[in-house]
C-alpha cells in the first residue's frame, strides 16, 4: 500500500508481482487474439509502451494496467498525460519503418485480478487516438 501511495506522487511504476502478472497474461491473452507480439516493456528516451504487437498490417501500441479491484477502474488511468507520453514512445518506436509508416492504434487491456479469484480482463481497441 505504502508503495502504491508513493507511486501516486514520484510517477513511478509499480513494478511488483501483480503488475508482471499482468502483463505476462496480457501478452498471452492478445496472442491469443492472433496479434503477434513484436516487443515486450519497449522503451525510449521519452517513455515505455508495454506490448508492442501486429493485428494483421497495424501496429499495435498496448497499455496494460493491472490492479486487485476495480475501483478505480484499472482502464480509467490512461489519462491525457498518460496518452501523450505513450503517442511519444510509439512515435519514436514508429521512427524505425521510416516514411510512411504503418497503420498504428493504441489498445488498452485492463486487468482486475483481486487475490485468490481469476483475473477478469477488459480489451479496448482503439483506446484514444496519438496525441500529437
Amino acid at each position: 500500500m505504502l508503495a502504491w501511495i508513493k507511486s501516486l506522487f514520484t510517477g513511478d511504476k509499480l513494478d511488483g508481482p501483480l503488475a508482471r502478472r499482468g502483463e505476462n497474461l496480457a501478452a498471452r491473452f492478445i496472442a491469443g487474439l492472433g496479434y503477434k507480439i513484436l516487443a515486450r516493456n519497449y522503451r525510449s528516451a521519452v517513455g515505455e509502451i508495454d506490448i508492442v504487437a501486429r493485428d494483421r498490417d497495424t501496429l499495435v501500441f498496448v497499455e496494460v494496467k493491472t490492479r486487485a479491484d476495480d475501483d478505480p477502474r484499472p482502464e480509467d488511468q490512461v489519462n491525457r498525460g498518460k496518452q501523450h507520453r505513450l503517442t511519444r514512445a510509439a512515435k519514436s518506436y514508429l521512427a524505425r519503418y521510416g516514411s510512411p509508416p504503418p497503420g498504428a492504434r493504441f489498445d488498452v487491456v485492463a486487468i482486475v485480478w483481486a487475490d485468490g479469484k481469476e483475473p477478469v480482463i477488459r480489451h479496448t481497441q482503439h483506446a484514444f487516438e496519438a496525441t500529437f
